[in-house]
């Protein structure tokens, strides 16, 4: 055999093998990395609310506003509508829901879905 056949046939198999990439599909990322934020909800869902931390509006005052701009709001139970497991218990599936998809297991049980919480420190970021 030729070397001019020997390195063509080596371009190839190599071009092949790259093409391949140890058994995985040309879809699927080499490497794929998950940050632990990613596989834990601290930071992003609302354990004592049983919502996302964005959207808290019992935790993170600074969202009233907007929410009862929208009006979107309890006044009975002074928190979102939509986020008000006592008026409305589906709503609280429907959170569940999106923590289900994100994590694949339900969430904890909403720590205080009483009308007597106060406002707390941990959410108060902008």
């Amino acid at each position: 055999m030729s070397l001019r056949k020997v390195i063509s046939v080596g371009a190839i198999l190599l071009f092949g093998v790259g093409l391949v990439g140890c058994g995985q599909s040309p879809e699927t990322p080499a490497t794929t990395r998950v940050s632990a934020l990613e596989l834990s909800p601290e930071g992003w869902w609302c354990e004592e609310h049983g919502v996302p931390e964005e959207v808290c509006a019992q935790c993170n005052i600074k969202l009233v506003g907007s929410f009862k701009a929208k009006g979107d709001w309890c006044k009975e139970h002074d928190r979102p509508d939509s986020q008000c497991f006592i008026c409305h218990p589906e709503k609280e599936a429907e959170f569940a829901a999106q923590y289900e998809a994100k994590y694949g297991k339900q969430p904890p049980k909403p720590q205080s879905a009483g009308v007597d919480q106060g406002r707390h420190e941990h959410g108060t970021k902008s």
